[in-house]
């Protein structure tokens, strides 16, 4: 079991952001952001976007997928002298289905002290307006691009819950039409767009979904977080 050392050491925030409503973001988060000494990102330009709304002059620094080992050294040596880091994805919450739990581990296993600053997720955020009956479902994290994709959706049929998955604006297509296969009755309820200006829910089984997505292509752009309910 890992302890952690309070005395002379830092501290990593694990700091959720807004998936899409700039708004979407806590008072606390706003404070921790501005008071640490830099920031890890995704993405510096899409942070810097969150960051010039609030007024928020902190450093940044990139941290993403293709963090080299030395990032991760030099990282883990600021909080090992006391600085106070905070660490943001592109939207939602760090450490799901995101690079940052790798830093997260890896700080832990320092002694580094670690804390959460909550707020928005698009798994919870699109489950809670889906109406999706029962308090149990999965996250399936990302849809594999290619090698495990159609093993994805066939051990979909074994699930007794409700499952939640990620997909891109490239591939919803593509994955309306293996569920067509693999759970041609199942209600599928597709969340585009949380939090923006044209959210929405659509509802209906993969087939009528892909017939609604083809009559209107715009609806195939934007971020997608799809709930299967396989006990249909």
């Amino acid at each position: 079991m890992t302890t952690q050392n309070e005395a002379g050491v830092g501290l990593l925030s694990v700091v959720a952001t807004p998936i899409g409503n700039l708004e979407d973001i806590t008072h606390r988060a706003v404070r921790v952001l501005k008071s640490a000494d830099y920031i890890l990102c995704e993405d510096t330009r899409v942070t810097g976007k969150l960051l010039k709304h609030y007024e928020i002059e902190t450093k940044m620094k990139r941290y993403d997928a293709h963090a080299s080992d030395h990032t991760h050294v030099v990282v883990l040596g600021d909080l090992l002298v006391g600085k106070q880091l905070a660490l943001v994805s592109d939207a939602g919450t760090p450490g799901v289905s995101d690079p940052g739990v790798l830093l997260v581990a890896a700080a832990r296993a320092q002694g580094c002290r670690i804390e959460a600053i909550p707020g928005p997720s698009a798994v919870t955020t699109a489950f809670s307006i889906a109406g999706i009956t029962g308090n149990q479902f999965s996250f399936l994290g990302f849809v594999p691009h290619k090698k495990g994709r159609n093993t994805f959706f066939a051990a979909l049929s074994n699930r007794t819950e409700p499952v939640i998955f990620f997909e891109s604006t490239h591939r919803i297509m593509k994955t309306l039409a293996a569920l067509t296969v693999a759970l041609p009755a199942a209600t599928i309820y597709l969340g585009r767009e949380l939090t923006k200006i044209h959210e929405e829910m659509l509802v209906g089984t993969a087939i009528e979904l892909t017939a609604t997505l083809e009559v209107n292509p715009v609806k195939q752009k934007g971020e997608f977080v799809v709930m299967v309910d396989v006990r249909d």
